[in-house]
């Protein structure tokens, strides 16, 4: 019976990681990120952009006609559930996305990595995601898609928008810490898996929480915002009339606030800052604080 439980535990070591070596794992991922090449930094940074886009897509879609939901918290539920595959898809694919790129400040607290080479890959990866969220955006609008459910797409699209443009900028820079705590708990979660299954049954409670709370992601914004600004720009008066923005209320001259100086200024920017400060410092180095370093330098002194 000893051989029989001795042979499982390592069976299931082989299968998940320990804290500690999560930790670890999380540190040599960070740091080959960091040290790519910076075509393949930013080609990677641009489809993480594109699926982030598309998890906000699916939680648009899911969210028609949920005003008027007897449960309103189970449509948040089910709107977070979805938008959640946009992540899970970043973490299959090895994408780079810049919100758990944050986390590459324990290579350079641990000097592996350059300061400057830091800052660059922050900035290939900030540009990249930028880049991708863009190009989805002008292919959902051209596509039309916010006129689907007579309408209702496209209303919640800039009511989402509008909704994260009336933050004050400490509470944008708030929400953008509560956030990437969140999406950093869920690359941290994926981490100890070794299987598709574990990584991805990880990884989807951490974001739906996140989504349905309406916590501040700055990639997803880079999407959404920027659509709904074009969309409010492009819709006609047959737009307007359907049943989709009737139903919300939404006319003309509610989407004002719907500027780009608005979302550079009162939402990105505190919300970039924000993920930062929850991503890199409050669970990247953390965790690094906690179980790796704290293991070597326990090891050292043994």
């Amino acid at each position: 019976m000893v051989k029989q439980f001795a042979e499982r535990k390592v069976t299931m070591s082989t299968l998940s990681r320990t804290a500690d070596e999560t930790a670890a794992y999380l540190a040599e991922q960070m740091y080959h990120k960091a040290t790519a090449p910076a075509r393949k930094s930013f080609a990677l940074a641009v489809m993480a952009g594109f699926l982030i886009g598309l998890g906000f897509v699916f939680y648009t879609t899911t969210q028609m006609g949920a005003v008027h939901a007897e449960w309103y918290g189970l449509t948040k539920l089910v709107g977070g559930v979805s938008f959640s595959v946009g992540l899970i898809l970043v973490i299959l694919t090895g994408a780079d996305l810049f919100t758990s790129t944050t986390m590459t400040l324990i290579p350079l607290t641990e000097h592996r990595i350059r300061a400057g080479q830091w800052a660059k890959h922050w900035g290939i990866v900030y540009l990249g995601n930028f880049t991708g969220a863009l190009v989805l955006a002008a292919l959902i609008v051209a596509s039309g898609t916010y006129m689907q459910g007579e309408g209702a797409w496209g209303a919640v699209a800039m009511s989402a928008a509008m909704g994260k443009l009336s933050h004050s900028w400490g509470q944008a820079f708030v929400l953008g810490i509560l956030c990437n705590m969140l999406v950093c708990l869920a690359i941290w979660a994926s981490y100890t898996g070794k299987t598709t299954a574990d990584k991805i049954l990880a990884a989807f409670a951490p974001i739906a929480l996140f989504v349905a709370t309406g916590f501040e992601h700055s990639v997803a914004n880079m999407f959404l915002i920027p659509m709904a600004i074009a969309t409010s720009r492009m819709v006609g008066p047959e737009f307007w009339t359907s049943e989709g923005p009737v139903a919300l209320g939404l006319d003309p001259s509610a989407t004002g606030t719907l500027t780009v100086q608005s979302f550079l200024l009162d939402n990105l920017i505190p919300v970039t800052l924000g993920n930062i400060v929850g991503g890199g410092l409050m669970i990247g180095m953390f965790f690094w604080w906690t179980h790796a370093k704290a293991g070597s330098t326990s090891a050292s002194r043994r």
